[in-house]
């Protein structure tokens, strides 16, 4: 089956163009040794005839400053490891941003592919007064071009009848550089087709116009190509040329040349609906106002809608456990079902609904345009600690859950950066934690109303993400990457009518790809932590045997909590929080439930009367000495610690996939567990001065 490549400008709607062409019909997977998403599905033409058609990376140009434009560019030259070249390109043009968009249109036609292009959002482009002649616009370009509306479906019959078998010829290049240029274009394509590149004439252009290419071992160039178009660019350059800033120049004038012809703006003056509603979203001072104002109320929303699915959640996962225990006998196997698969799986999946809100609160300010615009307010904050405001979007995302936050590094442009977010992503205070916050945050402040327990819950919200920008200005001078920060480029589209199917596949794609990876480890983390707990059993006899608490203290985890004891008592806690804290590395929540084997609390259905008794039972701990263990400065470190250590292992496992490195994973656990431990110690000791 052959296989035509989708391509086009981020926002230009070319995902929910590949949706409408190719309807349930899809699958994904990654590219060979790398993280980007390969997306696919199957196409079929009113002629009968069946496509792979590959939605590949959104890009502005094909000469790539992230992994997922690289890999764009190497699947559409045939360089890409483990994929054959298309056979024809579906170029996605956005008609309300007709300049800009063409400019990546010309580079895929250097390519020598057949091309089609759809001319999408033409509703939008009229409602702002541009009308483009497509007729004329095909004509100047050399292409079918087919208007189309893809989030209504309109103009996509007319797209698949546009793609015929057999392809038609490549068209021509309708540029034309500086003689010196073009004449080194001829012969280093020449020189190429005789060292056995399979595409000179696209791989000659490309070696001409980007520097980088050249100069880099990329796929599909050897050594002796990279030398002939060296030489070539430095005969360029000798007859007073620069072959990159001639081609780019020439391709711009032929494009704004195209645009003049055939696209006319009835009001070229005036404002568009857009502009007027950015001259108060992007206001230096208002804008400011309603971006706290939504991130307010997404918040809000999260945690108020989020309870219900969650109670669902539990209940279901509640009557799960309760059907399984009435198929198995009592033993080892029944008690590893239970408490190891169903109830690991089950402390991960129970945060799912809250997860889910936040993002699509994400993809609904996405699909509107709103989400552009806030990256661009942020850009002015993120630039003073080394980021940019392509950050904010992964970091808004790990208030649901570190895991998908730092799948969404993928799109930033800079290495560096994307490795800086990577590493404070899992500070901003994720859906875990909130019942270990409320366990604490409650017992700290029981005599206190609910309007200052939600004020100490944001600040621990604020702590965490102040920690995540002072340790990414810490990192920025340390971690290896170009020395100036990449410049700030976000195209900032036409406010619109959300796309909810688009949304709705969103997050499925990111439920699937949350519960597959994060899931999967956490299962593993729980049966072993599950074996720590369970295992030596007491005998017969043992008092441990009738006494879950006693029976902990005395299994290897009892044993490991009796052994960090004089590490974590400087802190304040004693071996049963230490305890607690290891069997939260496969979650945070569970340290809740451990907490509550080790004090002998029963879990109750009612989640507010389970927490009052265990805040009892703490409040009433007490060393041998007879002190109180969980004095209000001890719940405050604890508070502290929580905030900054990872305790996450399969946060842990993403990053090293992510990265590619383990030195990275295990650097990033152990460094903020050490500031964990720093802080609470501070927070401990300097609180226990002050108390007496």
């Amino acid at each position: 089956m052959e296989t035509i490549a989708l391509v086009g400008n981020p926002n230009s709607g070319k995902t929910t163009l590949f949706n409408a062409l190719t309807g349930a019909n899809q699958k994904t997977g990654n590219y060979p040794g790398v993280t980007v998403s390969r997306v696919s599905g199957v196409l079929r033409t009113p002629h009968g005839n069946k496509y792979e058609l590959l939605d590949l990376p959104g890009c502005y140009s094909l000469s790539p400053r992230a992994e997922d434009e690289r890999i764009t560019r190497d699947v559409l030259l045939g360089d890409q490891k483990g994929n054959d070249r298309p056979s024809a390109v579906v170029c996605v043009v956005d008609a309300s941003n007709l300049e800009r968009h063409l400019y990546l249109l010309l580079q895929v036609v250097d390519l020598g592919l057949p091309v089609v292009v759809a001319l999408n959002k033409v509703d939008l482009a009229e409602s702002q007064g541009i009308r483009i002649n497509v007729e004329l616009l095909s004509e100047e370009l050399g292409l079918p071009v087919i208007p189309c509306q893809a989030n209504k479906g309109k103009g996509v019959v007319d797209l698949k009848h546009a793609i015929r078998h057999p392809f038609p010829h490549p068209p021509k290049r309708i540029w034309h550089a500086e003689k010196a240029t073009e004449s080194a274009i001829e012969d280093l394509a020449k020189q190429l087709e005789v060292n056995g590149s399979a595409n000179p004439a696209a791989h000659a252009i490309h070696l001409l116009a980007d520097a980088e290419y050249r100069t880099e071992d990329q796929p599909g160039i050897d050594h002796g190509m990279r030398q002939a178009a060296m030489n070539a660019a430095a005969e360029c350059i000798s007859a007073g040329e620069s072959p990159e800033e001639d081609i780019s120049q020439s391709r711009t004038q032929r494009v704004q040349a195209v645009c003049k012809l055939t696209a006319k703006r009835l009001d070229a003056g005036g404002l568009t609906i857009s502009d007027k509603i950015d001259q108060a979203v992007l206001h230096p001072v208002g804008g400011w106002f309603i971006f706290i104002g939504v991130m307010l109320l997404v918040f809000w929303s999260i945690f108020s809608w989020s309870s219900y699915p969650m109670d669902w959640v539990e209940t279901g996962i509640g009557a799960l456990a309760e059907s399984v225990s009435t198929m198995l006998a009592d033993g080892d196997v029944k008690d590893l079902v239970i408490d190891g698969i169903i109830g690991g799986v089950g402390s991960v999946v129970i945060f799912l609904p809250q997860i889910l809100l936040l993002l699509f609160f994400i993809g609904l300010m996405e699909s509107t345009g709103y989400m552009g615009r806030a990256a661009l307010l942020m850009d002015g904050l993120m630039s003073k600690v080394g980021l940019s405001g392509k950050a904010f979007l992964p970091l808004l995302s790990s208030y649901a859950c570190a895991i998908p936050g730092i799948m969404a590094t993928r799109s930033m442009d800079s290495a560096k950066q994307r490795l800086l977010t990577i590493l404070i992503a899992p500070w901003m205070s994720c859906t875990a934690r909130l019942p270990v916050y409320s366990l604490l945050i409650g017992m700290l402040l029981a005599s206190y109303g609910a309007m200052l327990q939600a004020l100490m819950l944001a600040a621990m919200y604020f702590f965490g993400t102040a920690t995540a920008l002072l340790a990414a200005w810490l990192l920025a001078p340390k971690v290896k990457g170009e020395e100036e920060p990449s410049h700030f480029l976000m195209e900032l589209p036409a406010y619109s009518v959300p796309d909810f199917g688009y949304i709705g596949r969103h997050l499925t794609e990111r439920a699937w790809a949350f519960l597959k990876k994060a899931g999967t480890v956490i299962l593993g983390i729980s049966i072993i932590l599950w074996a720590l707990q369970t295992y030596p059993k007491p005998d017969d006899g043992n008092p441990a045997a009738d006494d879950p608490a006693l029976a902990l203290e005395q299994s290897y985890m009892g044993k490991i909590g009796h052994a960090i004891e004089p590490v974590v008592k400087p802190l304040g806690y004693d071996w049963r929080t230490g305890t607690a804290l290891i069997a939260a590395f496969a979650a945070r929540e569970v340290f809740n439930a451990n907490l509550a084997i080790s004090y002998s609390v029963e879990e109750d259905d009612d989640e507010e009367k389970f927490l009052k008794k265990l805040r009892s039972k703490l409040g009433n701990a007490t060393w041998p000495d007879g002190t109180k263990i969980y004095t209000p400065v001890t719940t405050l470190s604890l508070l502290i610690f929580f905030v900054y250590a990872l305790q996450c292992l399969p946060t842990t496992a993403v990053v090293r996939r992510e990265t590619g490195s383990w030195n990275w994973a295990i650097g990033q656990l152990v460094g903020m567990t050490v500031v964990a431990w720093l802080a609470a110690f501070v927070v401990f000791q300097i609180g226990r001065l002050i108390s007496g």
